[in-house]
């Protein structure tokens, strides 16, 4: 599995994760060394888990509460309200046109490594800036489907 954190403001390395993510695993590879110190460097942050399941974990929910995280608080599950979700479709949608079939897993990796580390700053701001479009196209929907 691959990881980022995006903002405003800059991105995280890729973080690939070997196995399962589970609640300790997601503490320990991922909020720990990843997100406490990129969030140290934003004033103001505000960090959105994804959509999976660790982020309920009572143990993830006393983690980010001890360094005092602010945690955008999460409806139910809804892609259009994700702005890493678009960024992941982005990274996707460069990968595919590629005819050469990846030869292992690691190379698979790489490309997709390669991939997010060419992405434009300007291009994430662009996203984020369009979430608040989505936000009103999902109230305009009462919480149903939009063009996004």
């Amino acid at each position: 599995m691959a990881w980022g954190v995006i903002s405003y403001h800059g991105r995280s390395n890729l973080k690939l994760i070997e196995g399962n993510l589970n609640s300790n695993t997601y503490i320990r590879e991922v909020l720990q060394p990843e997100v406490v110190l990129f969030l140290q460097g934003i004033p103001g942050d505000i960090f959105q888990h994804y959509n999976a399941r660790p982020r309920v974990a009572k143990t993830v929910r006393d983690f980010c509460s001890a360094q005092r995280m602010q945690l955008l608080p999460l409806l139910a599950y809804s892609p259009d309200m994700s702005p890493i979700e678009y960024v992941w479709d982005l990274v996707g949608r460069r990968l595919t046109p590629d005819p050469r079939p990846a030869a292992s897993k690691d190379e698979l990796l790489l490309r997709v490594q390669a991939i997010w580390n060419s992405l434009l700053q300007e291009d994430i701001q662009n996203l984020l800036d369009s979430m608040s479009r989505h936000i009103a196209a999902l109230i305009a929907a009462s919480g149903g489907y939009t063009k996004y």
